[in-house]
């Protein structure tokens, strides 16, 4: 019998990439989420606002930038998934100092639920109420929302559409450059149904080596638009919404900030903000 060892197969890139970690670093800025709040505050009551709530908070890394930006400031992460919430301890409420983490709370629990202390922000990020399907469910979802809110509070939602959002098999492509060991983003709209507005997507991740970490996230949505949105949120009995679109420099290019307005460019693809005030 040979006494030659087998070799140890060697793990590729794919297999030893946190996809929590590639999610953070290709989707999400939490201070930049932090400032548009604080922002989105100002231009409806004047002050800043001190009290986050992050429905669908996931890994709660804007619920953690939150905490850090201000000694006065709490954050409270509501999320149903007990892994992203644990990796979130670990990954992000772990780089807190203890007197900071002692202002973030955590509850493992369905967003439509109340709460108490009631928010100054509500935030429902990454187009996480699309979860809900039909209007009953969100009118419903917003409603809760509303009364998580303070009396002078605001809902910040994202919204995103364009002629592309609704074409199968397209794909969006990014690099994330992180070091040598950078990866590739793709987001990819595998289905669009016109009837009932039902979509499928999923996020891939493509890294140097060639291997791929398919289907990390996978998302069954019904794709709202921001006509539909208001309406629901008035319904609801929010006062007024507004639309945030980034506002564009001089070669047309988007500058990074953001404002209201009440008419946009049809883009083939856009993100925008909502805000309802309560």
């Amino acid at each position: 019998m040979s006494k030659k060892k087998k070799k140890k197969q060697k793990l590729t890139m794919a297999q030893k990439a946190d996809k929590f970690h590639c999610y953070q670093e290709s989707v999400q800025t939490p201070e930049h989420e932090v400032s548009f709040f604080e922002q989105a505050y100002r231009d409806a009551f004047g002050k800043k606002p001190m009290r986050l709530r992050e429905d669908f908070c996931g890994t709660f890394a804007v619920c953690c930038d939150w905490a850090a930006s201000d000694p006065k400031r709490t954050a409270l992460g509501v999320d149903l998934c007990s892994e992203t919430l644990d990796w979130g301890r670990e990954n992000n409420l772990a780089k807190l100092d203890e007197e900071q983490q002692s202002r973030v709370r955590l509850l493992e629990q369905d967003v439509r639920k109340r709460n108490r202390p009631q928010a100054d922000v509500l935030a429902a990020q990454n187009f996480s109420f699309w979860y809900f399907k039909t209007r009953a469910e969100v009118v419903d979802y917003f409603k809760i929302a509303r009364a998580n809110l303070a009396a002078e509070g605001v809902m910040v939602m994202d919204m995103m559409g364009g002629s592309e959002c609704y074409a199968e098999d397209h794909v969006d492509k990014r690099t994330i450059k992180k070091g040598k060991k950078g990866f590739k983003y793709h987001w990819y709209q595998a289905r669009f149904d016109p009837i009932t507005a039902d979509a499928t997507f999923y996020i891939h991740f493509k890294f140097a080596d060639g291997s791929k970490l398919k289907k990390a996230f996978e998302y069954q949505w019904r794709f709202w638009t921001i006509p539909e949105v208001r309406e629901m949120l008035a319904e609801a009995g929010f006062k007024e919404s507004h639309v945030y679109w980034e506002r564009e420099d001089e070669d047309g290019e988007g500058d990074g900030t953001w404002g209201r307005c009440v008419e946009a460019p049809s883009d083939p693809s856009w993100i925008c903000y909502i805000v309802a005030v309560k």
